[in-house]
């Protein structure tokens, strides 16, 4: 039996909230356990539900913004997967998070959220500990000159640019047209490269994906 990803939505915007709520209600695997507009209910929610993943928006009726709801709710529950719905896609949104304190973060824009797959990923990626970014941001980022990232081939890059956006090594292998042996030994070689070599696998992605957004500046 599969077991179920319990997400709670927390939307201000009641169209968006429901149009969402329905759509990951009918994909299998997960189930919309509670919604709500509020920070303040979002906190009251994750203590009384307990959900996996929570999909948060920042900004939010009440006194509490989604980011400030966010870090409350990881400092009391660190193991739930929080993914932020955003509409600012600069890449400095993102880096307010306290990524290297704790696991299991997400940042999509609100954009992307009709590609449900990226929805998917984002969630069941928050849920195992992984930090995963949305394609359109990781997109517009290019290596600094000099830096550690910009010392990988073009593929390597392109792998890690893949992990930051929460695929695992088969979906990586299923877009670039690679064995998943291959995929391992790219992803071996990147963590070998960013001295990541010997650290745990969740671990590694979220510290790989943290360097690669250390190494980028934006690209226009």
């Amino acid at each position: 039996m599969v077991e179920t990803t319990k997400v709670v939505i927390v939307e201000d915007e009641p169209l968006f909230r429901e149009v969402l709520q329905r759509t990951l209600d009918d994909e299998p695997g997960l189930e919309v356990v509670a919604t709500t507009d509020s920070g303040e209910q979002a906190i009251s929610i994750a203590k009384e539900v307990k959900p996996d993943v929570i999909l948060m928006d920042i900004e939010l009726k009440g006194e509490i913004d989604g980011i400030e709801a966010a870090l409350q709710i990881k400092k009391e529950r660190p193991q739930i997967g929080i993914v932020i719905l955003s509409v600012h896609g600069d890449r400095r949104y993102v880096t307010i998070l306290p990524l290297e304190d704790t696991k299991g973060w997400g940042y999509l824009l609100k954009q992307t959220v009709p590609d449900l797959a990226t929805v998917v990923r984002a969630i069941e990626g928050t849920k195992s500990g992984m930090l995963v970014l949305d394609p359109s941001i990781v997109k517009s980022l290019r290596p600094r000159e000099g830096s550690t990232l910009a010392g990988l081939t073009p593929r390597q890059q392109e792998v890690l640019e893949l992990m930051s956006q929460g695929y695992n090594n088969a979906a990586i292998a299923k877009r670039l047209g690679l064995s998943e042996k291959s995929v391992e030994t790219y992803i071996n070689i990147i963590y070998q490269a960013l001295g990541l070599s010997g650290e745990q696998e969740i671990h590694a992605r979220v510290k790989a994906t943290l360097i690669f957004l250390r190494d980028t500046r934006s690209h226009q």
